[in-house]
């Protein structure tokens, strides 16, 4: 790390866009005026061009070592976020299927989901945690499955700090994950999966970029009718140039990639940085259940998004205020839950949560009664 970067940044703590690796920035800084052999900015140069076209199959190529990534699975690079998602899995996958579509409603962003899934046809929710504001999960062994179109899930809740630890078992069901948020923090089985969607912008890359992985057979259901840019095949077909893509956004996801391989030593690793770094926060929580009170279950904890309670939201104001001042940004809570909330994705290095922990401790011993 440069010494002006050490010096002049903060530790960000936002749930997207989130904080980006520096070795990634400072690479991302060097190529801004003129990539190597290119002579022109990499915010420059075309999508058609030999230089693009290899960055955007070495970021593919990249993703595909990093996850074990089936050879029959697509990966296509494309825009509009999960929000887009929402939509063109539905349009795609269940518009004329003849039948419904599962939910698992672990949180605010799977209910965003079936929400747009509704418009294009029949849904049936599975699981709905609506009850006690989301903090819990279910055992997806225990639920039960029909003959659906597809099963969705939200492998990681940002608002309420809730997350999946392990991957649904093989059987009938395709099962179609939104992993915007905890993208590439840990080895995941992708044959377990018809279909993950990504919004890069919260773990793995700029916001403008999202990443599609989706096996071969599922193509089939994109029916002709649909609008080009909203049928999946037309995206595969142009191997991810059906339109100008985001270019810049690719080209980071590439570097994000490497920085996992080469810096970090793959997911398993990445896996581990992130249990310690959350462990330090939770084993906080634990400890101070008077005045810290965590919004997740236990088991249930998120690995990306830590949410806690203060007694009041006096506290909750002044501790927000205070951390600013040491440099610890971006940790209000979202509205509907309230409190606190700290992103700890992959890139936020450990230093950060140390610094945020010692200032926990600080702010607790100052105002506990």
């Amino acid at each position: 790390m440069s010494t002006n970067a050490a010096v002049d940044r903060v530790f960000n703590f936002s749930a997207g866009p989130a904080a980006l690796p520096v070795p990634v920035l400072e690479e991302a800084q060097r190529d801004l005026l003129s990539l190597p052999g290119c002579g022109a900015s990499i915010l420059e140069i075309s999508h058609r061009s030999k230089q693009f076209i290899a960055i955007l199959e070495d970021a593919e190529q990249r993703l595909r070592d990093l996850l074990a990534i089936p050879a029959n699975y697509r990966v296509l690079f494309m825009q509009g976020g999960s929000r887009l998602q929402f939509s063109m899995a539905p349009m795609n996958l269940l518009r004329g299927s003849g039948k419904a579509a599962e939910f698992v409603l672990t949180g605010s962003w799977g209910n965003y989901a079936i929400k747009e899934a509704k418009r294009e046809g029949e849904t049936r929710v599975l699981w709905d945690g609506s009850g006690t504001n989301y903090d819990r999960l279910p055992k997806l062994s225990e639920l039960d499955y029909g003959a659906s179109a597809y099963c969705h899930l939200t492998s990681n809740e940002t608002i309420q700090g809730v997350q999946f630890s392990d991957d649904p078992a093989s059987g009938e069901s395709v099962f179609v994950s939104d992993m915007s948020s905890d993208f590439l923090h840990r080895p995941i089985d992708v044959s377990r999966y018809g279909m993950i969607y990504a919004c890069a912008q919260k773990n793995a890359g700029p916001a403008g970029v999202t990443v599609v992985i989706l096996r071969d057979d599922l193509l089939e259901r994109s029916n002709d009718s649909l609008p080009g840019y909203m049928n999946y095949n037309a995206h595969a077909k142009a191997k991810s140039l059906y339109n100008t893509p985001p270019t810049f956004g690719i080209y980071v996801v590439g570097l994000v990639a490497k920085w996992l391989q080469e810096e970090v030593g793959g997911l398993a690793a990445m896996h581990q940085r992130n249990l310690d770094k959350a462990q330090l926060l939770y084993g906080l929580l634990d400890e101070s259940p008077d005045f810290y009170q965590g919004h997740a279950q236990v088991s249930d904890r998120s690995l990306m998004n830590v949410t806690f309670r203060l007694p009041s939201d006096e506290l909750t104001e002044a501790f927000v205020s205070e951390a600013a001042t040491h440099r610890l940004e971006s940790l209000k809570g979202h509205r509907s839950v309230g409190g606190i909330r700290a992103s700890i994705y992959n890139a936020m290095p450990v230093e950060g949560v140390e610094a945020l922990r010692d200032f926990m401790v600080d702010f607790r011993d100052r105002h506990a009664n």
